[in-house]
């Protein structure tokens, strides 16, 4: 063990009382919807859009990643214990459905929230590259709260490591120093919020280039995603002895859409949003200029 390395022992709950117990996890994930939802607020506010939509967009935000981010794990990492059973009668529904005892996985997260904002776009009658740009700037926020909680869960973490801020994880019964990669991802996913959340507010690509900060979200986050795996345990047994382990293999799709969708974007002419939801309820001309 080097002198530096941190020793690493929280208890992944953080308030007990009686029976009832709420996890640091929850917390995290709570925290990450409600900052997703207070930043759409403030895009609907400014842009003068109808002010239902950030409710609407949170229900269907909300929902669609947890429940992408649940059957994403059990279908990616855990396929074997949910979904190959010889029989229909043999499938564990209540298990599938237990968020509290299993695991929840961000690339299923992602496609879940693909799904829920397209069919936002269909209820609101908005162009779809419109809510995937804005949503683009929140998302790597919100990560970075779920890594905090992973963190404090002791989970997902990397190899050993003789660096000086190695982390103990004393809960999974570790003596080395592991990489703790769930800070590396936290701090890589802050970094690129505060990029696009620079390109929304001071400039003009949300406005007029449909889907370049979607398009550069995809690539920056997944290649991040896929650079930090390589340093990671393996999740499951079946992962080890790959050349690429899940996450990594998932991340790939991501990136190659997102170059397609940036190249698309780039080359598209300047074009303003019409016809969207003004506040007060009727249709408006165009996105509010500052």
């Amino acid at each position: 063990m080097t002198p530096l390395s941190v020793i690493w022992d929280p208890d992944p709950v953080a308030i007990s009382i009686g029976s009832l117990e709420i996890a640091w996890y929850g917390i995290s994930w709570s925290l990450a919807l409600l900052a997703a939802s207070w930043i759409f607020a403030r895009m609907v506010k400014r842009e003068g859009l109808d002010p239902d939509i950030t409710i609407s967009g949170f229900m269907y935000g909300a929902i669609a990643t947890i429940v992408g981010a649940r059957l994403g794990h059990c279908l990616f990492y855990e396929p074997q214990e949910y979904f190959l059973h010889p029989f229909m009668s043999d499938f564990p529904w209540i298990k599938l459905l237990d968020i509290r005892g299993g695991g929840l996985a961000s690339h299923g997260a992602a496609i879940g929230l693909l799904v829920g904002l397209w069919l936002f776009a269909r209820k609101w009658k908005v162009p779809y590259i419109w809510i995937l740009d804005r949503v683009a700037v929140m998302v790597p926020l919100s990560g970075a709260l779920v890594r905090l909680g992973n963190l404090m869960n002791s989970e997902i973490y990397g190899e050993a490591t003789s660096l000086p801020w190695g982390f103990v994880f004393v809960r999974n019964g570790e003596t080395l120093p592991m990489h703790p990669t769930q800070i590396y991802e936290a701090l890589a996913y802050l970094a690129i919020f505060f990029l696009l959340a620079h390109l929304y507010w001071r400039t003009k690509l949300a406005e007029q280039k449909r889907g370049v900060i979607f398009g550069l979200f995809l690539i920056l986050l997944f290649a991040v995603r896929f650079a930090i795996e390589s340093i990671k345990l393996p999740q499951e047994d079946w992962e080890m002895g790959l050349a690429l382990n899940m996450g990594q293999m998932l991340s790939i799709p991501f990136i190659v859409a997102g170059g397609a969708i940036l190249l698309w974007a780039w080359r598209r002419p300047a074009q303003l949003y019409k016809n969207m939801p003004l506040a007060g309820g009727q249709p408006g001309k165009g996105v509010k200029k500052r």
